[in-house]
């Protein structure tokens, strides 16, 4: 069974419709900025004007345009104002004095609006040469002066009869009698000495020069053996100046310090392999702090350290780097870097830790900040700030990056002045005026 026509009634209806809805649509899309010369035409032949010829001074107070482009794809381009047919984006003008000033500056130069740098919020800042200092703070771990640590041993065996020294901490002056020893061995010597020391006597003046120099020699060969075993000169004339032989013999510190480690009891026989006592001079200490490897081109020997304590910040201990151990730890990717302090007062103690900061001095040096470098990897960027409006891309070459600064190695001078903010979008503007050249091209 065939369908019934519909009646023309309702085939005028719909046409009318769709009529008015295309009409709506036209007018929604079509802005004053996007009208055609067509239209504009179109719209004169119907109120009984005549029709002009397009002219290239469609916006910007009467600047000459060269030609509209699509901002989205710059590579389409209309001698009249309009729409994308692609994007649907409102055409942009090319005007002429642009064209002309752009052709002139580097390539990749952008001239913007005052108004746009506002939208967009550019800040521009003076290139400056300062003085350029760095701080690499890390954690010290204190240590004793390892060449200030003495290990007291005997020479000879013997048996310790009485310990002045007796706990381990305790603090010791140079030439402080430490203990007393008995040794047979040492008894035997000294009495060599006193009897080549009375041969001497006997046999220094005889008319056979042999015999006083046999004599002579045989008491300096005593005596050395003495000096040989530690035996302090005033230990020796003493020996001479009384004739008696000492039975047992006090042994001194032979720093001032602090005992760290006691091997000395009473009736204890010792070898010259016992070590008797540890002590240690904590005038000065060490810190060693761990930097990591890519610091450690700015650390040099003599280089200015600093160093607090947790829990007193307010005191600051000041001191140099002596010593850059020549290994890096594979886990931590850190370098030993060894740290010298005074301890007059003796605050400091071994296996404390404490703030170490090293203070990296690189002379007076270019420095911009580190929000307008573009860097892609490859290239480092900034935008030069030139007159009306202009802005020039610039490779630079940069250095180390010191908190929100960063050195610049080349391609900048003082006074030069770049943008710190915004950058990106200018960037994006830069790239789109070169990728714009190029398809002209």
């Amino acid at each position: 069974m065939r369908p019934k026509p519909l009646p023309y009634i309702v085939i005028i209806v719909l046409a009318v419709a769709a009529a008015g809805f295309y009409a709506t649509k036209q007018n929604f899309w079509r802005t004053p900025e996007a009208e055609t010369a067509v239209d504009r035409n179109d719209r004169s032949a119907r109120a009984g004007m005549e029709p002009r010829t397009p002219q290239f001074t469609e916006a910007g107070g009467g600047r000459e345009v060269l030609y509209w482009y699509d901002p989205m794809h710059p590579a389409y381009r209309s001698e009249e104002p309009g729409i994308a047919p692609d994007c649907g984006m409102v055409l942009v003008p090319k005007y002429a004095d642009e064209a002309e000033a752009l052709a002139a500056m580097p390539p990749g130069t952008v001239m913007l609006s005052s108004r746009k740098q506002q939208m967009i919020g550019v800040r521009t800042e003076k290139v400056v040469m300062a003085p350029v200092q760095r701080t690499i703070r890390t954690v010290g771990h204190l240590t004793a002066d390892e060449t200030k640590i003495a290990h007291v041993h005997t020479k000879f065996e013997g048996w310790i009869e009485k310990v002045f020294v007796d706990f381990v901490g305790m603090r010791v002056r140079k030439g402080q009698p430490l203990f007393t020893i008995y040794s047979p061995e040492l008894v035997s010597t000294q009495e060599e000495y006193l009897l080549a020391l009375k041969g001497k006597q006997i046999l220094g003046e005889s008319p056979f020069e042999r015999a006083a120099l046999g004599s002579a020699s045989l008491l300096e060969a005593a005596r050395r053996r003495l000096e040989l075993w530690d035996i302090s000169a005033e230990q020796i004339e003493e020996l001479e100046r009384t004739g008696k032989v000492q039975r047992t013999l006090s042994v001194h510190s032979p720093i001032q310090g602090y005992v760290t480690a006691r091997e000395a009891y009473e009736n204890v026989f010792v070898t010259p392999g016992t070590e008797i006592y540890s002590i240690v001079d904590l005038g000065n200490i060490w810190a060693l702090a761990m930097v990591y490897e890519y610091e450690l081109p700015f650390i040099r020997l003599g280089q200015r350290a600093t160093m607090s304590l947790s829990y007193l910040p307010e005191k600051q201990y000041r001191g140099r780097v002596t010593y850059i151990y020549p290994e890096v730890d594979p886990k931590s990717r850190t370098v030993k870097v060894r740290l010298e302090f005074r301890n007059p007062r003796m605050e400091l103690k071994p296996e404390m830790y404490a703030d170490v900061e090293i203070q990296v001095d690189y002379g007076r040096r270019i420095v911009v900040p580190a929000e307008a470098v573009l860097d892609s990897g490859m290239r480092q960027i900034v935008f030069l700030a030139r007159p009306n409006g202009h802005f020039e891309p610039r490779e630079i070459k940069v250095g180390p990056r010191l908190d929100d600064r960063t050195i610049v190695l080349a391609g900048l001078e003082a006074g030069e002045e770049i943008v710190t903010s915004g950058n990106f979008l200018i960037d994006s503007e830069s790239r789109l005026t070169s990728a714009t050249g190029s398809m002209t091209h």
